[in-house]
């Protein structure tokens, strides 16, 4: 596991290790010198700390799949981006087992300037994989993207949902033992959506760890026997997958054809 030694050990089992983990940020008032040289003579706030993610624990076994729900702003995004380690928690720690994947934002890594192919291998690097990997795996990575004549293009001039295609299509190319997913189909077409659900469930059959996050509650169900629920950035709930969406009350959201058909679409999505 990643991480610095412990006197507790885990089962080889056990994928995700999350204890006690908090994360804090600071929100600054003012931009400019002269803005906070004034507010501090007015007596005013020139910044403030809050805590995004608040003394959190839980385990996840090899082969779970987990729904990470909640409200936007409650802490998803900042909980998976420190088990991708991108972020380190200011208190508590975080182990993971393995390679990790996936998308915590659409087209993380990739360079404006740099063609799609270019790109590929770029993003394919950051992810872990080596160039003969991505060389094997290239044909089907640009395939199931299916942007056309626009992979020798910069990026920098694609459209959100082709910056999309292309990001997700590289994530689920890699070979992982854990699949983080944030935000993944927040931008597209339905016929795109429909097959990157289908790759999800893919993954997720293979016996790769999942943390899906996502605010529909029908995608939940089919993706997740478990999920985790944070409210302000506290572990509010970990159970069932049912039981979360009750908790959370998205179920109620059913019976509302309007909001059923936002539901279906408004997959994976989080402020913090």
């Amino acid at each position: 596991m990643t991480a610095a030694a412990s006197p507790r050990t885990y089962p080889s089992t056990t994928s995700i290790v999350v204890e006690n983990v908090s994360k804090d940020f600071t929100l600054r008032y003012h931009r400019t010198f002269k803005q906070v040289s004034v507010a501090m003579l007015r007596g005013q706030d020139v910044s403030d700390t809050f805590t995004a993610v608040d003394d959190v624990t839980f385990t996840v076994e090899q082969g779970e799949s987990i729904g990470l729900m909640g409200l936007n702003g409650s802490g998803k995004s900042t909980l998976l981006k420190m088990i991708n380690g991108v972020m380190r928690p200011d208190r508590g720690r975080v182990l993971t087992r393995g390679r990790v994947s996936g998308l915590i934002a659409t087209g993380a890594g990739f360079h404006p300037q740099l063609t799609g192919r270019e790109n590929i291998y770029l993003n394919a690097a950051i992810m872990g994989m080596g160039e003969r990997e991505t060389a094997r795996k290239f044909d089907e990575i640009v395939e199931f993207a299916d942007i056309g004549r626009h992979l020798d293009a910069p990026v920098g001039n694609y459209s959100s949902g082709q910056f999309s295609r292309l990001g997700f299509s590289v994530a689920v190319h890699v070979d992982c033992d854990i699949f983080l997913a944030d935000e993944v189909l927040a931008v597209g077409d339905k016929p795109f959506k429909r097959k990157c659900k289908q790759k999800m469930e893919e993954i997720r059959d293979s016996g790769v760890t999942l943390f899906y996050v996502s605010h529909a509650a029908a995608s939940v169900r089919r993706m997740c026997d478990r999920v985790l629920v944070l409210d302000s950035g506290k572990l509010a709930f970990d159970g069932p997958a049912d039981e979360g969406i009750k908790f959370l009350k998205y179920d109620s959201d059913a019976d509302d054809p309007e909001l059923e058909g936002e539901n279906d679409d408004e997959d994976l999505g989080a402020d913090i």
